[in-house]
């Protein structure tokens, strides 16, 4: 199911499989993650926001018009759960992890809607993500421990986690990395 394509995926969604729900969350669950991470929400509210989410996704995918606009929903909902979820942090009782001096963080994210820039953003991220998971499963395990990591892993635990040869490192991400690039070229990034 990895390598399905949206269109395939939702509309196995639509028809109950529960496998393809799962496939779903799974293909775009960093990309719902990562808005509320960007304005600076703890990662346990991110987690919440994060099955808000899902849980609008589940109630609404049967009224989304055209597929390829599933990205743009997802991210567009996610702002808005964020957005709400700081509203209520700023007039409740909890305080927002914010950095100091941006009390009007808030109210701007809350009345306007991502700027382009900031959709551009999280759309080429999502296409990097799903071009490494296209990638071959050794190639994507190490192109997400080279780079994902943080801090990232050296090379000496790197072989061992794949057992490869450390001097051998170097090559194959070489390769891995090509691979990556012409994925990514036929993803029209």
């Amino acid at each position: 199911m990895a390598s399905w394509d949206d269109d395939r995926i939702v509309r196995e969604c639509l028809a109950g499989k529960e496998e393809a729900w799962n496939c779903l969350i799974d293909k775009y669950k960093r990309l719902i993650y990562s808005i509320p991470i960007k304005y600076r929400v703890r990662p346990e509210d991110a987690a919440d926001i994060f099955q808000n989410v899902c849980m609008k996704l589940l109630s609404e995918l049967a009224n989304l018009r055209k597929v390829e606009s599933l990205k743009a929903w997802l991210i567009t909902v996610t702002a808005h759960q964020t957005f709400h979820w700081m509203r209520r942090q700023r007039t409740g009782d909890l305080e927002l992890d914010r950095p100091e001096g941006d009390p009007g963080a808030v109210e701007l994210a809350a009345n306007s809607p991502l700027p382009p820039e900031v959709i551009a953003e999280l759309e080429k991220e999502q296409i990097v993500r799903e071009s490494v998971a296209k990638l071959p499963p050794r190639c994507g395990e190490m192109v997400r421990l080279l780079f994902y990591e943080d801090p990232p892993l050296p090379y000496a635990d790197l072989a061992q986690r794949l057992g490869l040869a450390t001097g051998s490192i170097g090559f194959i991400r070489g390769r891995c990395l090509k691979r990556l690039q012409k994925i990514l070229a036929e993803m029209g990034f």
